[in-house]
């Protein structure tokens, strides 16, 4: 296992749904022992009814989340060389986070979290997928930090 970093972004396509879901779990197991953000390679939508949904079940709040993407995340004043490890949870944020850190010294890891959208014809369907997808999630946190 893994020392906690202390400072962890998380990325994806959107930041809708599997970046805010890491964001929110990692904060629900580690609290304040690490600084935890989240950003997508665009921000042109908002967080999924369907994340806030299942991290409810699990006392994870969602609902306040606001998407943003890397760019936006610098904007705020955030640097990313500011960050220990970035996390990427599809392969264009694998590929954006590295296109971005080539010249920083940290850690830019690829996790291959399934994407639950578009999974499933009924309610009750997408839930299971969404489930599935913050249950990796929380498995792969708890395998790499305890």
């Amino acid at each position: 296992m893994a020392e906690l970093p202390q400072s962890v972004l998380f990325c994806c396509d959107h930041n809708a749904v599997r970046s805010p879901m890491a964001e929110g779990i990692m904060k629900k197991l580690f609290g304040t022992d690490a600084y935890v953000q989240s950003v997508g390679v665009v921000n042109d939508l908002e967080i999924d009814g369907f994340a806030i949904a299942v991290c409810a079940e699990m006392d994870v709040a969602l609902s306040r989340h606001r998407s943003r993407s890397f760019e936006e995340l610098e904007e705020m004043g955030e640097a990313l060389s500011g960050f220990d490890v970035i996390v990427t949870l599809s392969p264009a944020s694998q590929r954006r986070a590295l296109e971005l850190t080539r010249f920083y010294h940290l850690t830019v890891e690829y996790w291959p979290i399934m994407d639950p959208t578009g999974i499933g014809e009924t309610r009750e369907q997408k839930l299971n997928a969404y489930r599935q997808t913050r249950d990796q999630i929380a498995g792969k946190l708890r395998e790499k930090w305890g």
